[in-house]
């Protein structure tokens, strides 16, 4: 039987580290964490996330290990809603990235925190 988008998010999200936005925009800036916002260019364009480092979830894997070398830096992934985020957290994970938290809220939220 295939499971729901929303099965598979709440599996994931179960083994994962999240934070809304205000927590992890504070944790950012005592730990240099990296920001990755994991949405399309169109919708950056549209909604930009000012302290975000922009990597489309469609590409992320090819391209974080050419912006992130140590295993161990702190990285902090959004999206819209929170779902590519989600995903590609768990592939962060996959790849060897020990410190990964999803900022599981809306990107309105999270555009919030970045300017606060």
């Amino acid at each position: 039987m295939l499971r729901t988008v929303p099965e598979l998010l709440a599996e994931v999200r179960a083994e994962l580290r999240l934070l809304d936005a205000q927590a992890a925009m504070l944790e950012v800036a005592n730990n240099s964490g990296t920001v990755i916002d994991v949405r399309e260019p169109a919708e950056v364009q549209a909604k930009p996330a000012s302290a975000s480092v922009n990597i489309p979830r469609g590409v992320l894997e090819m391209l974080v290990t050419e912006k992130i070398t140590d295993a161990d830096h702190p990285i902090y992934i959004h999206c819209a809603s929170g779902a590519r985020a989600t995903l590609a957290a768990e592939q962060l994970e996959r790849i060897g990235y020990k410190s990964v938290t999803v900022i599981s809220c809306p990107i309105d939220s999270v555009c919030e925190a970045q300017e606060s």
